[in-house]
C-alpha cells in the first residue's frame, strides 16, 4: 500500500495495514439469491487522491443487506464485501483529502458524495454521479477490518470526543433514512396522525424521529409482538398486530374510519404498501422507505380523487450533522434499538441472529473490532 506524502504533516505516523484482512464477502448462488462468507481478502489501498482507508471499529447489519442476499439488489456482484455502515479510524489518506487527518475517528456515511456534481449540489448525494450508495453495493463495504472510502471529504464525518459508538453508528444509515425518507418526505407536522407499517429498526427509528414534530398520534403495525412492545416503550400511541392480515380493518375501526395524515411504509413488500393505501386519509402523504424487490400495486382506482401524495427516496444523509447534535444532546437515544452485540469475527452468527429477528428478538446488532 502506497505511503501518501501529505500524511506526514499531520504529526501522526501512517499505519500500513497488512496485505490481507478478514471480510464478509458476497457470493452468488444459482437461484438468483446469494450467500456470504467470512474470508481472507486483500486489504484496500488508496486508488485516488480523495480516498481514505479506514480501520473499522464498529459496524452493524442493515435490512438492505438481507435484501442483497435475497437477490433484490442485482447491482451487487459476486465477490463484493457487504456493509455500508460503520465507525473507524483513518489509517491512510489520499493527497487530496483536506478535512481529515490520519488517526482521526470518523463516522462513515452510507452515501458517498463527490460534493461537486449536479446532484450533490442539489442536496441529493444519493444520486451522486460518482458515488451515491456504492458501499457494499458496487464497491467493497464496511463489514470488514478495513474499508476504502472514496471522496472522503464529502463522505466522512468527524466523530465527537466522548461519543458513544453504538449510538452514533446509527448515523451511517438508519437514522437519516428514517428521518429523511419517512419523517421529512412525509411532511410530518404538529398534530398529525401517523401510521408506521413495519416495526423493524427503520420503522422504530421513524417512531423516534417523528416525535421531533409533536404529532398527535403515532400508530405502529407489525406481525411481531416483541417489536410492537418496543414500539410502545419508545412512544407509540397504539400498536396493531397484522399476523392475520386484518390490521388495516382494525386500524380503521380504531380511528373511526378517518385514516391518518401520514403513512410510512418501512418494510418493502407489496402487502405493506397495500396497507398504507388503505390507511391514508384524504390529503394524506404516503412515504415509502422499504426496499422493494417485487412489484407493488398502486390502487389509483381508489386514490385518484383523494389528494394523496406518494414519495420515494434513497437516503442522502444530509441530515447527519443535525441528528448528531440531537444525539449528543441526549434528546435522541438510538442506543435503545440495540439488542445484540457480536465481535466482527462472529459476523456470520450475527447475520443468523438478524435473519431470524422474530425468534431472536433482534433489532439493531452491533459489530465491534479491536
Amino acid at each position: 500500500m502506497a505511503t501518501i506524502g501529505h500524511q506526514l504533516s499531520t504529526g501522526v505516523t501512517p499505519v500500513t495495514p497488512i496485505s490481507t484482512m478478514k471480510a464478509l464477502v458476497y457470493h452468488m448462488s444459482g437461484n438468483g439469491s446469494g450467500q456470504h462468507a467470512w474470508e481472507d481478502h486483500p486489504t484496500p489501498s488508496i486508488k485516488g487522491p480523495g480516498d481514505a482507508i479506514v480501520r473499522i471499529t464498529t459496524s452493524t447489519i442493515c435490512g438492505t443487506d438481507l435484501h442483497i442476499l435475497k437477490g433484490d439488489v442485482p447491482s451487487v456482484t459476486d465477490g463484493r464485501i457487504l456493509g455500508h455502515e460503520g465507525i473507524g479510524v483513518i489509517e491512510q489518506l489520499g493527497a487530496g483529502v483536506t478535512e481529515f487527518q490520519v488517526g482521526e475517528k470518523v463516522i462513515i456515511s452510507c452515501i458517498t458524495s463527490c460534493t461537486k456534481c449536479e446532484f450533490c449540489r442539489r442536496g441529493m448525494p444519493s444520486h451522486c454521479r460518482h458515488g451515491g450508495w456504492i458501499l457494499g453495493n458496487t464497491i467493497d463495504g464496511t463489514q470488514a477490518e478495513y474499508v476504502r472510502i472514496p471522496y472522503a471529504d464529502g463522505s466522512l464525518y468527524h466523530f465527537p470526543a466522548g461519543g458513544d459508538e453504538e449510538a452514533l453508528v446509527m448515523l451511517s444509515d438508519i437514522l437519516p433514512t428514517a428521518f429523511e425518507c419517512g419523517v421529512l418526505n412525509g411532511q410530518v407536522k404538529p398534530g398529525d396522525s401517523i401510521a408506521i407499517v413495519g416495526a423493524g429498526p427503520i420503522g422504530l427509528a421513524v417512531l423516534l424521529t417523528a416525535q421531533f414534530y409533536s404529532p398527535a398520534a403515532i400508530y405502529v403495525i407489525d406481525v411481531d409482538d416483541k417489536r410492537l412492545a418496543v414500539a410502545m416503550k419508545l412512544g407509540a400511541t397504539a400498536v396493531i398486530n397484522d399476523r392475520d392480515g386484518k390490521a388495516a380493518a382494525r386500524f380503521l375501526e380504531l380511528t373511526g374510519g378517518a385514516g391518518v395524515d401520514v403513512c410510512v411504509e418501512a418494510v418493502g413488500i407489496p402487502e405493506t404498501f397495500g396497507i398504507c393505501q388503505v390507511l391514508i386519509a384524504p390529503g394524506g402523504r404516503i412515504a415509502n422507505i422499504g426496499v422493494h424487490g417485487k412489484p407493488g400495486i398502486l390502487h389509483l382506482e381508489q386514490l385518484w380523487d383523494r389528494n394523496i401524495t406518494l414519495t420515494t427516496r434513497l437516503v442522502d444523509t444530509t441530515t447527519l450533522p443535525l441528528l448528531l447534535k440531537v444525539i449528543t444532546s441526549g434528546k435522541l437515544q438510538p442506543r435503545k434499538l440495540v439488542t445484540h452485540r457480536f465481535h466482527l469475527n462472529d459476523i456470520q452468527k450475527a447475520y443468523e441472529t438478524f435473519g431470524n429477528a422474530a425468534q431472536q428478538g433482534a433489532l439493531k446488532i452491533i459489530l465491534t473490532s479491536n
